[in-house]
């Protein structure tokens, strides 16, 4: 048991380096937290270009300041690099890599598979290898750990291995990574008491359980109760709106019971890396298990049509008037997936954007966190913001609702509003629909 005293005493005092595998929005602000706290951090990334960018103290991050990197930088408590060799100095290695879907919806682990490679080529006895990234249950032990296991090293007594679900919500003003409670599970016992110890030096609470495939499924169960709840009240939004009802209203006053009702809201669509994604990762493993997860997966089929109902919306709205949607000029404000995020892994404004243009709109779009973007290979430039840009447009979407966006003034100067997010919460006018 040498090794895993050793191990946690230099998590105790902080002796140990901690090295992060990919440096996006969830493992950059976990480098800087172990940085913070005295640990010697080294982030490890493919691009160079964000090497290069914290290197010369800037970021790349909304939730990051530049002059948080440039302090921990300077401090040598925190670099980065694109070699990958250092990985066998580290004590502790967590892996932030994407775990996206393929264009058949499964699961693509391959950069998982990529990681545990890179460390498995330097792995050397008392390293703890944590992975973060979202993942259906037994990636960790079936997948990774065979890989880790090839020099012969034995799990939970020459190296250990856990997962660690990050819940990282971007520009979440009140929970951060410190006061988030972090779930634990582990290989074997002594996996889990170590990263435990490692990541009480940086989280208030930590959570254990019973093993890495109880982790791996408490954060599918997170996204995934998020998921269900929205395809239910997106389809109560489309009851809604047959009834000639307002959405808004009826989620509003049923709020208003102190128990047995958490509200949520509709919208064009999900966005983000975990919410439209989880439930498939879930759904596919049920399948090969022969299972089918049916409640999952029509809340993912509802979610997945909204960009069709909001534009279906956009259209029915524009006949009302004696317009055509083809040939209108159409302004969307806000691309993002949610709000004063930068943030555009499966936003539905791009759905959204890509039926208009299908159907013979003219669309331009306004984003201050977005300058530019990919809509089906063609690139397209965020519009600088004025009243003329919004009275130019036949119709404005509002498809994400930044702070930055004046409510009052985008009614005062567009012919048309068509809110999908309830932005003009409390104001009515002539020239307003709400989805």
């Amino acid at each position: 048991m040498k090794t895993f005293i050793e191990l946690k005493e230099r998590f105790k005092n902080h002796a140990a380096k901690v090295g992060v595998l990919g440096l996006g929005y969830v493992g950059l602000p976990l480098a800087c937290e172990f940085a913070k706290v005295g640990f010697q951090v080294t982030g490890f990334e493919v691009d160079g270009s964000k090497v290069k960018s914290l290197l010369a103290g800037k970021s790349y991050i909304g939730d990051i300041e530049s002059q948080e990197i440039r302090d921990l930088v300077k401090s040598h408590r925190l670099t980065a690099t694109t070699d990958f060799l250092k990985l066998k100095d580290m004590d502790a290695i967590i892996i932030c890599v994407p775990t996206p879907l393929n264009k058949t919806k499964d699961p693509d682990i391959s950069y998982i598979d990529q990681a545990a490679r890179k460390i498995a080529h330097t792995l050397r006895k008392g390293q703890l290898i944590v992975l973060e990234s979202t993942t259906y249950p037994g990636t960790t032990r079936d997948n990774m750990l065979p890989i880790l296991e090839a020099k012969g090293f034995k799990v939970g007594v020459d190296f250990f291995v856990a997962f660690s679900p990050e819940r990282i919500d971007p520009s979440n003003r009140q929970y951060k990574l410190a006061n988030t409670p972090k779930v634990v599970g582990g290989i074997t016992p002594a996996c889990k008491d170590l990263t435990v110890i490692l990541y009480g030096q940086i989280v208030k609470q930590v959570v254990p359980v019973s093993s890495a495939e109880a982790a791996e499924l408490t954060k599918i169960l997170e996204n995934t109760f998020r998921a269900v709840n929205i395809g239910l009240v997106n389809e109560i939004m489309m009851i809604c709106d047959k009834l000639n009802l307002s959405v808004w209203e009826v989620i509003d006053a049923a709020s208003t019971k102190p128990y047995g009702f958490m509200p949520f809201y509709p919208g064009p669509g999900l966005g983000g890396h975990c919410i439209p994604i989880d439930p498939h990762y879930l759904s596919w493993k049920m399948k090969s298990l022969n299972f089918a997860a049916r409640f999952i997966e029509l809340a993912g089929e509802i979610n997945s049509h909204m960009p069709d109902f909001t534009v279906t919306k956009i259209m029915r709205t524009l006949n009302q008037r004696k317009m055509s949607i083809n040939g209108s000029k159409i302004l969307v404000l806000g691309v993002a997936y949610k709000a004063n995020v930068s943030d555009m892994r499966e936003s539905p404004a791009l759905d959204v954007i890509h039926l208009l243009q299908q159907m013979g709109s003219h669309v331009t779009y306004h984003d201050p966190f977005v300058p530019s973007m990919i809509v089906e290979k063609h690139r397209m430039t965020s519009r600088p913001y004025s009243a003329q840009l919004l009275k130019s447009a036949d119709a404005v979407i509002i498809t994400t609702a930044h702070n930055a966006f004046n409510p009052k003034e985008i009614l005062d100067s567009a012919k048309l509003v068509i809110d999908t997010r309830n932005m003009m919460k409390g104001l009515n006018a002539a020239n307003l629909v709400r989805l």
